[in-house]
């Protein structure tokens, strides 16, 4: 009997410590280590609360664009119905966008030109870098060398030619026009691109940039491609 009471106690002493042995490991011992110091972990965070505050945005402009139609289709269906469709329009790039903004020169330096260098085209992880850089501000309308830049936009390497949506960019100069949603807006990204190392970069590839002064009536192309809704189909009524 006291062999069977001792035997169970010893049982349960073991498992009581294999338990909080692997308790033990568990805190001491993490699976991965954070290596971040804090400020990069505050930048991942000034990440994340940027894009929450982008989801916010878009989810407002949904709000606003259904209440407006329900308001006025109780008035007149089609005429709801033609402002939703061009309100769309002008949000997916199919419209010309006219507003603040400013227009950003890329020509040959002045040294390339003086040695005759041969003026090659712009790269496409430069202008890339470029794009994303001024994206880092909410709600621009671009266009780059005339083709407007939407969601579905590709820029890449065809055939040895930087494209932009297909469409060749041509040997430098060219002009980059951006709008944004105020004149405040305009300002910082102004500020922004004559600060910008972005602008080293360039000078490394024999390019200049040029900043002109905001304007309050900078004008965007329309998105002139075709943008594909294979995605898409038709709502069955019921």
């Amino acid at each position: 009997m006291r062999k069977k009471i001792f035997s169970r106690f010893s049982i349960i002493l073991f498992v009581i410590g294999l338990m909080m042995a692997v308790q033990y490991n568990t805190i001491n011992e993490p699976n991965s280590r954070d290596t971040r110091d804090v400020w990069e972990i505050r930048q991942e965070l000034a990440k994340e609360k940027k894009l929450h505050s982008e989801l916010l945005s878009e989810i407002g402009q949904m709000d606003d664009t259904l209440e407006k139609y329900e308001a006025t289709s109780k008035e007149s269906p089609e005429q709801a119905l033609k402002e939703t469709v061009e309100e769309l329009r002008s949000l997916a790039g199919l419209t010309e966008t006219t507003g603040p903004g400013l227009e950003v020169t890329i020509e040959p330096s002045p040294e390339a030109v003086a040695f005759g260098q041969n003026i090659e085209g712009i790269s496409p992880d430069l202008l890339i870098r470029f794009v994303n850089g001024i994206n880092s501000f909410n709600n621009l309308e671009i266009s780059i060398d005339g083709n407007r830049v939407v969601n579905t936009t590709a820029i890449r390497d065809i055939n040895g030619q930087t494209t932009v949506n297909t469409k060749p960019v041509q040997t430098p100069p060219f002009a980059v026009k951006i709008v944004a949603s105020s004149m405040e807006d305009t300002e910082k990204l102004y500020n922004y691109l004559l600060s910008s190392p972005l602008l080293d970069d360039f000078y490394i590839d024999d390019l200049t940039v040029t900043v002109s002064e905001p304007k309050d009536d900078m004008a965007v192309e329309a998105y002139d491609g075709k943008i594909s809704n294979q995605y898409l189909k038709d709502a069955k009524g019921e």
